[in-house]
């Protein structure tokens, strides 16, 4: 056991996260047991447990862990929902999405990094994760629909909210990043119905774009 990571994953929990109004004992559990520092490269490895946002790879970053905090209280994940990551860069998010019950399955756009997630949670023995790569912004993902959409980078406008919400189930909730610098705020969006949708704002913060994130969109539902 690494004391000193242990020291460190407590001390997120309780000096970022919880003080960040992530109150939900599941959330926090789920946190305290994911080491974060196992998904982190290693040029950072001493950033594993900052407030920061960690690069790992070019225009991609892990959210910084109140942010994850934020989302993973939000979506409220149940034990056996099927849960949709977008953007799983190094496999943290879908690590804490597993922990919590789901049925993940993470897409990465990057081959480099959803390889990179592979092999670190199949290090950590975490076997019941599927990532994929490919564009999750382009066209729905087989597995559908989903009880959870994360969408773990920003998006400067909304073209691909038709396509993400479609594939959401009755009930799905779906978080995400809206807006470009100096305004981005991130959202929750809930169906309750064939056509609605629910929009509740979160907190503002700043994040990357995912690639191909401004990309027209044209599907509807």
């Amino acid at each position: 056991m690494d004391i000193a990571a242990e020291r460190a994953r407590f001390n997120m929990i309780q000096q970022q996260v919880r003080p960040w109004n992530v109150l939900d004992d599941r959330v926090l559990e789920a946190m305290a047991q994911i080491r974060r520092e196992a998904f982190v490269p290693d040029a950072y490895q001493g950033l594993a447990y900052a407030d920061i946002e960690i690069p790992i790879g070019e225009d991609s970053c892990m959210l910084a862990p109140k942010v994850v905090g934020r989302m993973l209280q939000a979506l409220d994940v149940k034990p056996g929902e099927r849960v949709l990551e977008i953007g799983a860069g190094t496999g943290y998010v879908s690590a804490c999405l597993e922990r919590l019950g789901g049925r993940v399955i993470g897409v990465e756009i990057d081959a480099g990094l959803a390889d990179e997630a592979r092999a670190r949670l199949a290090g950590l023995g975490i076997e019941s994760i599927e990532i994929r790569t490919g564009d999750a912004l382009s066209e729905p993902v087989e597995g559908g629909p989903f009880d959870v959409i994360a969408v773990t980078g920003s998006m400067p406008t909304e073209a691909a909210l038709p396509l993400l919400k479609g594939q959401l189930a009755k009930g799905g909730r779906l978080f995400c990043i809206l807006g470009v610098e100096p305004a981005m705020e991130a959202v929750l969006i809930t169906r309750i119905g064939e056509r609605d949708f629910p929009r509740a704002g979160l907190f503002e913060t700043s994040t990357l774009a995912l690639q191909n994130a401004v990309v027209a969109d044209a599907f509807e539902f």
